[in-house]
């Protein structure tokens, strides 16, 4: 792993993630069980115009994005408190030298572990507490995270203020690491063959 030390949402961050592939997607190309995502070619494009151009487009942010950006350091304080673990926090982290996938964690945790942090609705954070398990929508992204960093576990944290928060460890899966690995090599040779299609 080779991590980029930037502030995430700085400039030099979201260029960094420009054209790249990244944790945050890897449910665009594959899908929980590890099959192939309808939303693959989407994105393919979508990258591939974005190394064309050298830019993002202005990535949309709904109402429970923002919400999140501003409760998240709240978030890691309160996960803090309650784990006494102390969360470390980085820009990205490149998987390896090639630098075919990134992620950018909510923070990292000694040296086997990390975070990631939602802070979704009210009744999706009740629905998260509830069912007291990694949402079946972030296995991918989670997975993501312990596939670029190489770590061992990732806690995974649903916060809304006033509500208990749901914080549970979530083990590697190495079997849907393994797809996982096999669908981002294909998916970045395919990237690099459509960009110089294109060019």
């Amino acid at each position: 792993m080779t991590i980029l030390d930037c502030v995430q949402g700085s400039e030099e961050w979201a260029a960094a993630r420009c054209g790249l592939l990244t944790a945050s997607n890897f449910d665009k190309i594959v899908t929980a069980s590890g099959e192939p995502s309808k939303q693959r070619q989407k994105l393919l494009y979508q990258l591939a115009g974005e190394r064309l151009v050298g830019a993002r487009e202005n990535a949309f942010q709904n109402e429970a994005m923002q919400r999140g950006a501003e409760l998240e350091a709240e978030a890691r304080a309160l996960y803090e408190m309650l784990t006494d673990n102390t969360v470390v926090e980085v820009g990205l982290c490149y998987k390896d030298d090639l630098r075919l996938c990134a992620c950018s964690p909510d923070g990292l945790v000694g040296e086997d572990g990390g975070l990631e942090i939602k802070c979704p609705s009210l009744p999706v954070h009740i629905e998260y507490v509830l069912g007291a398990k990694l949402p079946t929508e972030y296995v991918q992204q989670v997975q993501g995270n312990l596939y670029v960093t190489g770590r061992k576990w990732w806690d995974f944290e649903s916060y809304y203020p006033g509500v208990r928060p749901l914080i549970v460890r979530v083990e590697r899966d190495e079997k849907f690491i393994e797809k996982l690995d096999a669908a981002v090599k294909a998916f970045a040779a395919e990237l690099e063959a459509t960009v110089e299609r294109i060019r």
